[in-house]
């Protein structure tokens, strides 16, 4: 494997799943504080209340990148630590927080990419009707104005969105994420002023940023292969695809929603205004791709809600301790997503995978199946760059174990061991891994 010398190398994280500090210097309630806080929602009970307490162990954990040599940080921004309500008064004690991280990942020789939305609505807009409601969108426009404005200097890479499709379908129709509903109209609609608010944002952020700031999105990627062979299996695969990618690519791209989806959807289909589809398509610099696992569906036709498919387990696959695992799934997103969209860059935002991880006698954490995860998708992506896709960069997902949304602390998905009750983090045997890697690469 040999990736460019300007390749960005980077670890990924989210500010609900690591910051903790829910009530601290002016932030306001999220829609996660209050998912979380009702009983049920989450696996193991927690909540991001305290998390990773990254709000006060940062300069801690900006050392454990230096450590690991990343030269990139993905990390997303707190709305309501920034606008309590979700918009009007700036709380300035929430952007102080950000600016002094800002500044020590720069002194430190590390590229600060930032994602304005991993989740976290303020509970206020929520309130007022969330992603159901248009104004939540322009909204959105405004938090993404108050951040560039206080960081728009020094930040080269911005995502407006983290996985559209959770926002929307497991937090809308699925009732998995927060807010916590069932209501397949009311998901479609949320996707739709998701997407708005992106395309209100991206031209904020221009004029805000510096001029040489890189602007993009991060949705998740399925990988939809037909659990057989038969016709129908593979008419589900497509409505998959549909559902899951190009629902929100194809506006992004300037298409529009795609007729198959449009027709699928019938009698949910979103309210549209004028001039939304060219809102949407803002011109972008990148497209981030969040990619985890293939998906083997067939065809449902009893199925009760679009898009009328079901998954299968394909037990020829390998497991994470929550995934099957398929790396070629990776090379084969990017090249498809390549040749049929054509953004001018593309990086992997998000790519990692849980594992039962225990301290062992000796101290350490030896998590050789992690390895060999990363090394066989890292191979992908330099496939992808042999064949002419323009990837710019890789952001393993996570630097350290945090609270894993719906499953809490029962999933372990860093490279560094975190130990909750103690706050003490341990790198694994993958963190050390990693950075050899990324020593060989330059």
């Amino acid at each position: 494997m040999k990736f460019p010398s300007d390749f960005l190398w980077g670890v990924a994280t989210s500010s609900y799943q690591i910051e903790g500090a829910v009530a601290e210097d002016g932030r306001g309630e999220s829609i996660w504080d209050r998912f979380a806080a009702q009983p049920g929602k989450i696996k193991d009970g927690s909540s991001g209340a305290v998390a990773c307490d990254h709000y006060h162990r940062y300069r801690e954990d900006v050392g454990l990148m230096r450590e690991l040599g990343v030269n990139a940080y993905r990390f997303s921004i707190a709305w309501p630590r920034v606008l309590p309500k979700g918009f009007g008064r700036v709380n300035d004690a929430g952007l102080d927080f950000y600016d002094k991280l800002v500044d020590e990942l720069l002194k430190s020789k590390i590229t600060p990419a930032v994602t304005l939305y991993h989740w976290d609505l303020p509970q206020a807009l929520q309130d007022r009707g969330g992603w159901g409601h248009r104004d939540t969108a322009q909204a959105f426009a405004e938090f993404a104005q108050a951040v560039a404005r206080r960081l728009g200097d020094r930040i080269p890479i911005w995502f407006t969105h983290n996985e559209m499709w959770c926002t929307a379908f497991l937090g809308h129709a699925n009732d998995m994420y927060a807010p916590g509903y069932s209501n397949f109209a009311l998901a479609l609609q949320a996707a739709h002023h998701v997407l708005v608010s992106h395309g209100l944002a991206v031209p904020v952020l221009r004029e805000e940023c510096a001029k040489t700031a890189n602007i993009g999105i991060a949705p998740n990627i399925a990988y939809p292969l037909p659990a057989t062979d038969a016709l129908s299996d593979a008419e589900a695969a497509r409505r998959f695809d549909g559902f899951f990618n190009r629902w929100f690519l194809d506006p992004l791209a300037g298409k529009g929603y795609p007729q198959d989806m449009w027709e699928c959807y019938k009698g949910y289909t979103p309210h549209i205004e004028d001039g939304d589809f060219q809102i949407i398509a803002a011109p972008l610099d990148f497209l981030g791709i969040n990619y985890y696992n293939p998906d083997r569906i067939a065809d449902d036709p009893a199925g009760v809600l679009p898009p009328y498919t079901r998954q299968i387990p394909d037990p020829t696959l390998k497991r994470t301790a929550d995934r099957e695992i398929y790396a070629p799934g990776l090379y084969e997103s990017l090249t498809r997503l390549h040749r049929d969209y054509g953004f001018p860059a593309m990086y992997i935002t998000e790519n990692g995978a849980a594992y039962p991880d225990a301290v062992a006698e000796d101290g350490g954490v030896h998590d050789a199946e992690r390895i060999a995860f990363l090394q066989a998708h890292f191979e992908q992506a330099a496939r992808a760059i042999d064949a002419g896709v323009p990837l710019k960069g890789y952001f393993v997902w996570s630097l350290m174990d945090n609270f894993e949304w719906s499953q809490g602390y029962t999933l372990r998905y860093g490279l560094t061991y975190v130990d909750f009750a103690t706050q003490q983090r341990i790198f694994k045997d993958s963190a050390r891994w990693y950075r050899e890697f990324i020593e060989t690469q330059r």
